[in-house]
């Protein structure tokens, strides 16, 4: 809104044209959508709590997870509804709306946001266990998934080459493959949220930080002079996409205001399928895909650990870890759980900043 309107009121207004531009610069507007979404989720968020408390949506507990966790029954969740309102009306107010890649994310993010929400309602409110059954979650990601990747693959100036980290002179080209590649990213990085997302904290965490990481390559891919010089792909209009991860981390910050340990709100399906399936679009649209197994190794590394536990005891009828996903493991061995959630937050600063080096390490 505010980037439409500088211009209609600097044609309007020439003498101060040269205020009216600072709305336009990438820079600026990233910023302020980071303070808009944290403003408004630190707003909106006591009344969140106290909504979602009268409509006795309420986090059941699974009787064979740490006996830690018992105490948590009953708190709040769907609490990523105030996440999504608050990136949302952040991106609408800071925004190019006309532009291809916000477009993008949007639609994943709140068609994503949708998958989540039926499932929390059939949980929270319904009191049905089953929840959205997960076949039907996977075939409405992957159709949104499929959406998004044909689009990109007619998109103009959208090239379906590879860039490989620390190797500026190789760049397979996927061509048609491109699509299936894309929504693999999108639909398991969504997932791998998901599957983070158990403790206080825990998955809101590192997604501000990957948020942080893909705002900076997202500048870079968007700059044609920046992309020339540190040989990456000039992506034309993904820069935009700065600001949409300027109101991720504003949004994710209010969030954990409510969320750090001891959690007053989690934030379910609706809000950890969304964030990372809008993460995963990020990181395909700006062409940063494999980076992402870098940034994100944290949910990576969730993921794998329930991988590994199911076919491991599927083949020997033993476990791998004491429970699945990671987090869980370290609770079962004693670790108390604010210390497991600082220690993953450092370990995903140390991977972004890894896969940052890998800007000049070419």
């Amino acid at each position: 809104m505010f980037y439409h309107l500088s211009i209609w009121l600097s044609e309007l207004y020439p003498e101060m044209a040269s205020f009216f531009n600072l709305f336009r610069y990438i820079s600026f507007r990233s910023i302020y959508a980071a303070l808009t979404a944290l403003v408004l989720s630190l707003i909106l968020g006591p009344w969140m709590v106290r909504k979602l408390k009268e409509l006795q949506v309420g986090q059941p507990i699974r009787d064979d997870g740490p006996s830690t966790h018992l105490k948590k029954e009953g708190t709040p969740t769907m609490g990523g509804l105030l996440i999504i309102a608050s990136m949302s009306i952040s991106v609408l107010m800071w925004g190019d709306i006309t532009n291809i890649y916000i477009v993008l994310v949007m639609i994943v993010t709140l068609s994503y946001a949708l998958i989540g929400f039926i499932d929390d309602y059939r949980k929270q409110i319904k009191k049905d266990s089953r929840g959205l059954p997960g076949r039907y979650k996977l075939f409405w990601q992957c159709m949104v998934g499929i959406l998004v990747g044909i689009i990109l693959y007619l998109t103009p100036n959208f090239s379906t080459e590879l860039a490989v980290p620390f190797f500026k002179n190789i760049s397979p080209d996927l061509r048609w493959f491109y699509i299936p590649f894309a929504i693999f990213i999108i639909v398991g990085t969504s997932n791998a949220v998901n599957l983070t997302d158990g403790l206080d904290g825990l998955a809101i965490g590192p997604v501000v930080i990957v948020a942080m990481t893909y705002l900076i390559f997202s500048y870079f891919t968007g700059n044609v002079k920046i992309a020339d010089y540190l040989y990456i792909h000039y992506v034309p209009g993904t820069g935009e996409l700065a600001i949409f991860c300027g109101a991720m981390i504003g949004a994710g910050m209010g969030f954990l205001w409510y969320n750090s340990y001891p959690a007053e709100i989690f934030m379910g399906d609706v809000g950890a399928l969304s964030l990372g399936g809008a993460i995963g679009t990020v990181a395909v649209a700006t062409k940063h895909e494999l980076l992402l197994v870098i940034v994100g190794g944290l949910f990576v590394v969730e993921t794998l650990s329930v991988i590994f536990q199911v076919g491991f005891f599927k083949l020997k009828q033993r476990r791998i870890f004491r429970m699945a996903p990671l987090h869980h493991h370290f609770e079962l061995l004693g670790w108390p759980e604010p210390k497991i959630i600082v220690r993953f937050w450092i370990i995903s600063v140390i991977l972004a900043l890894l896969a940052l080096s890998t800007l000049k390490i070419r």
